[in-house]
């Protein structure tokens, strides 16, 4: 099993990494994966023209290793891939990539679900919204909490 995350600035391009996650896979029956993307409104309506991702170096990384980590030693997976961006971010653009690959696809939906469930409530990020006039900083929603926990640990 392996378990591969990473952090940038740089774009995402998730077609060219879920070709690349593919790759010679023959001993998995499924392989499930996830693209968040930033939405032009904030959940209130504003217009969001940025969003912006701080991060502190070091801890940002080790937070997405242990989530990456624990969702592949709780389910049956063979790799998980969890790329994630900092800095700003473009309405339209890819915010994170997740993959899982398994035998058997409800082991690969259950952990690209968990994995992005608590990458949203637990990663250690800052995120702010910029609008054409003002700012804010955001926090995971009451309905990203109750999604982290039907995970209980």
């Amino acid at each position: 099993m392996s378990v591969t995350t990473r952090l940038q600035a740089e774009p995402l391009r998730p077609a060219a990494e879920l070709d690349a996650f593919l790759q010679g896979r023959t001993d998995d029956g499924a392989v499930v994966s996830f693209t968040g993307v930033a939405r032009r409104s904030s959940h209130a309506g504003a217009e969001v023209v940025t969003l912006h991702l701080e991060h502190y170096p070091g801890m940002t990384e080790r937070s997405i290793a242990d989530i990456a980590e624990a969702g592949a030693a709780r389910f049956e997976v063979s790799d998980v891939l969890v790329i994630h961006r900092w800095g700003d971010i473009a309405p339209g653009e890819a915010i994170v990539f997740v993959a899982a690959a398994s035998r058997h696809r409800g082991e690969a939906f259950a952990a690209a679900g968990y994995l992005m469930d608590r990458l949203k409530t637990e990663a250690a990020f800052w995120k702010r919204e910029d609008g054409s006039g003002d700012s804010r900083w955001i926090e995971p929603s009451a309905v990203d909490r109750d999604r982290r926990a039907r995970w209980s640990d």
